[in-house]
């Protein structure tokens, strides 16, 4: 289990309000339900699930609140008072943290930000730059492997073949962990395929620091920088060389699971004026690769056929 860092989020708390300002109905009753759903999801979380000791003395069915404050790193009153359905403020970080150490999945983590009113800044959120016609284009380009990416590295869409050229299945990973740096840094699988390791985690966080200059304060950035800090000592290291570089096509090895080495040249097609989203496509450098890039491709539509 990834222990989270010990670290409070400055967090501004709202005293409840005078006589004659009462909040707006829908308000109260989101926040009584948010209280219920948290209630329900910490209680139904044995703590042997997250690395937590039982302990003879628990009484509570799941875990206790003080855990998962800890866990979170919100402060224990901060997140009694939630659960009390007070009327304070949380931030999509805190909600990120809680939805992580709640377990929870897709649908409950979009359930959790719409009642707390906020909006899930994750690469599960819809991209309008992701068009029918660019998803169509993706599965055109097979076999050669391409996906849409954001200039945090978030992998928006892929096509099939892309999906094995790294693990065994992209689709197997939860959409908001479907992040190219954090995948390098984090995922054994990931990590294992790539040739160049240590030279593509110190490229990769040298360009998610430049691109972060004009993305300063915004949730999303802010969120995955602290978890990479989290949970990789080698990100926290290279990350504060402050070494900046900008976008640049270069050719990568891979060996995969699946059809071993294969060579490729990464080429980014700008898809915005802002150069923030791009399709990203690994074509084969010789023969061989080509074969292999084909035989990838087969593999992964006899895993589709009934």
């Amino acid at each position: 289990m990834t222990t989270m860092a010990q670290e409070t989020t400055p967090l501004q708390l709202v005293e409840p309000q005078p006589h004659g300002t009462a909040a707006p109905r829908g308000s109260e009753i989101r926040r009584h339900e948010l209280a219920a759903f948290l209630r329900n999801r910490r209680e139904r979380i044995p703590p042997e699930q997250v690395g937590l000791p039982r302990g003879r003395r628990r009484r509570t069915p799941g875990l206790r609140r003080e855990e998962v404050a800890q866990l979170s790193a919100v402060g224990v009153t901060w997140y009694t008072w939630l659960e009390q359905a007070r009327d304070i403020q949380v931030s999509e970080q805190v909600l990120d943290a809680l939805a992580r150490t709640l377990l929870l999945d897709s649908s409950e983590r979009d359930h959790l930000f719409r009642l707390a009113g906020a909006v899930d800044p994750t690469p599960a959120a819809k991209c309008p730059t992701l068009t029918p016609a660019l998803r169509q284009m993706l599965t055109q380009l097979e076999p050669v492997p391409a996906c849409i990416q954001n200039s945090r590295y978030d992998i928006l869409a892929y096509n099939r073949t892309y999906a094995r050229l790294m693990m065994s299945d992209l689709n197997s990973v939860p959409p908001e962990d479907r992040n190219c740096i954090f995948l390098a840094y984090t995922n054994a699988e990931w990590r294992k395929s790539i040739v160049f390791l240590d030279e593509t985690m110190r490229l990769m966080a040298a360009r998610l620091r430049a691109a972060m200059a004009g993305h300063l304060g915004e949730p999303a950035w802010k969120m995955l920088v602290k978890r990479l800090k989290t949970e990789s000592a080698e990100f926290r290291e290279i990350w504060d060389r402050y070494e900046v570089v900008g976008a640049r096509s270069k050719t990568k090895q891979f060996v995969n699971p699946y059809v071993g080495l294969v060579t490729v040249d990464h080429t980014d097609l700008w898809l915005a004026p802002d150069m923030g989203a791009r399709m990203v496509t690994y074509a084969p450098t010789d023969e061989e690769s080509r074969e292999r890039l084909e035989k990838l491709h087969e593999i992964a539509l006899s895993a589709e056929a009934p």
